[in-house]
């Protein structure tokens, strides 16, 4: 078996390799026959991956950055961060929570634990400041410049928690010159989104932009559980977000300060009652996705308010850059959902759809939480063959998590409502963590570069949680139950990077790295007894690649290879007989694919782009063994353990592969556009598509989900006059409105939860200059 893997990575290897070096092959020869001009060539993309403003074609790192059309027509339609799901090579997101609280995949390394506290091996930085809450995560997108998406360790330079990679965002920042502009689109289900943003100079060295956010939907599912009958129940949002910049910019000086806020008052993602066949993994052919059969949908809500500042400031010493961040996140949130997705339960019949064993509604709260970091570094600007960067991180934070359980068949007579409480727990967390790091970038001659970095970080957690717990509505009995954990630990991250400029067109990159997630613990005993602890994981990764402008300029052929192992990987034991998440850490996991991106000039009217990644995972460890669901069909080996209630099944997990890791990634544009008297019409075109991925750490027929296929087209007319630019454009995400279960609840019954339907809107934008 290991014979045929090293095989099938040899093959991998060679395939991708030979597909980048024969486009440059085919460009070769089209530049010798091709005497004409070329006038319409791809723009050169900036990153800033590596804390520096660089040509993404130079860096030796596996890099996406997505921007322009394609960023506008996937956040269309008032979408939340997951339409970056299947958009990138190697990149999934996916969320139980809706609109909130993402979880990020990067060549299959994520983390699905669905509690207010839990680490991800996928770090979020917006505007160069880490956001390490989930909640924090959900910011919505809306006056971005660009999104770069790292592949692998990132460890060096970006710290804490990136052994698998990071998701970086920048906004479009002040400037002198005036710039303001105003979108407004209306479509599906009465949904309503309008961003807009305003910059100009307020004096010669002092600018401002302020960028507004506005989204809104109605309620547009029914309810028609018996005795809970109601139309327009759940469903909709009102989200408001707001980012006000200030820039100054002296001589040798600048300082940027940025506040951003959020306000969120909508609605849960709909959990539905077995909405899985038993036996397969098909949709119910009885589910509407308009109608739920909820007994607590009235209570249903999530409310989320976040806010941060950070202030950012530069000195320009010639042959030195010294750069300070300081910011402070805080996220609040309100959660409360119909968790086993039904009416009814076994003790309390009738039920339904289908069986509900046992009640589920619960509510998860953050009423405290502060995040504080700081970053000084100090760049060198030297003309000659070294260059490096050294600096000290700092990070703390204080978090408070409350969660409350209810029984959905128990009436409260005082305020004539179902859903008394019966359960109550309170996490408290506390995490100090601090950092030095340094780069090293040497030029050995004009076409080869190395670099090397290294990292040295310190990490500290307190943890203390508490629970009483009342079963309602019985009288007489409670139980009390408390744990605490204070995990600590240091590590040296390392990378060693090379680039090699083949040609003026070809660029070769290697890079070995080294990187670690701190301690994590879950203690969500409102349902368990125990808190758990995970200690630190470490992945040393290999990649090499090519990045190549091939057709003169016209197109563009971007290959990684690699693979990596990960010693001790922190992994959620999601559900299995009750709502709760146990850390557990797998002896070894490995994991090797490619990544192709590429980009086409085809004709002066048609632009294309098209990627593609393979990631294959598997986790090796004879004796890890997790709990399993209640009412589906396991494949994988199991044995009998004693539990509470009698004799319960372990699945057996050595040789699966990891949960919402797919094995193929691919996705591919195409816009239209022609130039008519007074203006451009354009058709944009997209098509993404992702493998089947299991949902859970163990493998069952009912939560293997299916493939996702999905398709938008945009359509418009942009012209100017005087100034100003306009555009008028209709479009649709998800045009053959494929649904697929996205997600499970596995501890009750078979419930799932859906992708987003057909969404079919219209805009119109202006920009004023």
């Amino acid at each position: 078996m290991k014979a045929m893997k090293r095989s099938t990575l040899a093959t991998l290897i060679n395939a991708t390799l030979f597909s980048a070096v024969a486009g440059t092959s085919f460009s070769s020869i089209a530049a010798e026959n091709d005497t004409s001009a070329k006038s319409n060539q791809l723009e050169v993309i900036q990153i800033t991956a590596r804390k520096r403003v660089e040509n993404a074609q130079e860096v030796p790192v596996s890099v996406s950055a997505l921007q322009g059309d394609n960023l506008d027509a996937y956040s269309s339609a008032g979408m939340d961060i997951r339409f970056m799901n299947a958009k990138i090579p190697s990149l999934s997101v996916e969320s139980s929570f809706g609109r909130t609280f993402p979880r990020f995949y990067v060549r299959g390394l994520g983390n699905t634990d669905f509690d207010l506290n839990a680490s991800q091996p996928v770090s979020l930085v917006v505007d160069d400041v880490v956001q390490e809450n989930p909640i924090l995560k959900g910011f919505p997108v809306f006056d971005i410049e660009r999104v770069e998406v790292l592949r692998g360790p990132q460890g060096t330079l970006f710290g804490r928690n990136t052994p698998a990679g990071l998701v970086k965002f920048d906004s479009v920042k002040p400037s002198q010159e005036f710039d303001a502009y105003g979108a407004l689109s209306y479509g599906s289900k009465g949904s309503t989104d309008f961003e807009g943003a305003f910059g100009t100079g307020l004096t010669d060295r002092i600018s401002t932009r302020v960028s507004v956010l506005w989204q809104d939907k109605e309620d547009y599912i029914d309810v028609k559980a018996p005795g809970f009958e109601k139309e327009n129940s759940l469903g909709g949002y009102s989200e408001k977000a707001a980012r006000v910049q200030f820039l100054y910019e002296g001589d040798d000086f600048t300082g940027l300060l940025n506040y951003h806020v959020r306000d969120l008052d909508g609605r849960p993602i709909a959990f539905r009652a077995n909405l899985i066949e038993a036996g397969t993994n098909n949709i119910n052919p009885l589910y509407d996705n308009d109608v739920v059969y909820h007994d607590a949908a009235s209570r249903a809500t999530q409310q989320v308010d976040t806010q941060g500042l950070s202030l950012k400031l530069e000195w320009d010493l010639k042959e030195h850059t010294v750069t300070s961040i300081t910011a402070w996140e805080s996220a609040e949130i309100y959660s409360r959902a119909d968790v086993d997705g039904g009416y009814g339960n076994a003790f309390a019949p009738s039920m339904g759809p289908g069986v509900i064993p046992f009640s589920s509604e619960t509510a998860d709260v953050i009423p405290d939480h502060d995040q504080l970091t700081q970053e000084l570094r100090l760049s060198s600007n030297f003309s000659g063959d070294v260059n490096y960067q050294v600096g000290v991180f700092l990070f703390d934070e204080d978090l408070t998590i409350e969660s409350y359980s209810f029984d959905t068949g128990a009436y409260d007579a005082a305020n004539s409502n179902f859903g008394l409480q019966n359960g109550y727990a309170v996490q408290d967390q506390s995490t100090s963590a601090w950092a030095v790091f340094g780069s090293l970038d040497y030029t050995l001659t004009d076409d080869l570069k190395i670099t090397a970095g290294l990292r040295y970080s310190d990490d500290d957690k307190e943890f203390y949680a508490k629970r009483t717990k009342t079963p309602v509505p019985f009288t007489g009995a409670s139980d009390f139950k408390e744990g605490s954990a204070n995990p600590s630990d240091s590590h040296v991250s390392w990378d060693l990077s090379a680039a090699y400029k083949y040609s003026d067109d070809i660029n070769l990159f290697a890079r070995i790295a080294n990187g670690f997630r701190a301690p994590s613990v879950q203690g969500r005993i409102l349902f368990g007894d125990e808190v758990t602890v995970a200690e630190s994981e470490t992945i040393n990764s290999i990649e090499a690649g090519i990045k190549s402008d091939v057709l003169d300029g016209q197109g563009r052929v971007n290959a990684t290879v690699f693979y990596f192992q990960m010693n001790d990987q922190q992994l959620t034991a999601v559900g299995g007989g009750a709502n709760f998440n146990r850390l557990i850490n797998a002896d070894k996991t490995t994991g090797y694919g490619f990544e192709l991106d590429t980009e086409w000039v085809l004709t002066d009217e048609l632009n294309a782009t098209f990627n593609l990644s393979y990631n294959n995972t598997e986790l090796s460890d004879n004796d890890l063994a997790v709990a399993v669901c209640s009412q589906c069909t396991v494949t994988d080996p199991t044995y009998m353990v004693q539990g509470p209630n009698g004799p319960e099944p372990r699945a057996i997990l050595d040789g699966n592969s990891l949960p919402h890791a797919p094995e193929w990634i691919t996705n591919a544009t195409l816009r239209y556009s022609k130039e008519l008297e007074g203006g451009e019409f354009f058709v944009y075109g997209d098509v993404s598509y992702r493998s089947e991925i299991n949902f859970f750490l163990y493998e069952s027929v009912e939560f293997k989900g299916d493939a996702l296929f999905e398709t938008g087209v945009r359509a418009g007319y942009a012209w100017a006059e005087g100034d100003n630019e306009y555009e008028a454009s209709v479009f649709v995400r998800n045009l053959f409105d494929e649904q697929t279960v996205i997600g499970g609840v596995d501890f009750n019954n078979n419930t799932g939860m859906l992708n987003e339907e057909r969404f079919v809107g219209a805009e119109f934008k202006v920009r004023f200059f």
